[in-house]
């Protein structure tokens, strides 16, 4: 069976923002504008999304 994937772009900015919301853009991958990651869609990087969901969006789910 294939995983299902996510793509998540940043639309956000890190700057004056608290430090675990700075290393969460981090441990997603992102940290720059507009970068896009494409990543398997597990509890914890769903959790790792909703946690940051105001620098992120969700733009596709695959599989």
């Amino acid at each position: 069976m294939a995983k299902k994937t996510i793509v998540v772009k940043q639309i956000g900015s890190p700057i004056r923002r608290p430090a675990k919301q700075r290393q969460t853009l981090i441990g997603l991958g992102l940290n720059k504008m507009h970068k896009t990651r494409e990543l398997e869609d597990t509890p914890s990087v769903r959790g790792m999304v909703a946690k940051v969901s105001h620098m992120v969006e969700i733009i596709e789910e695959k599989g």
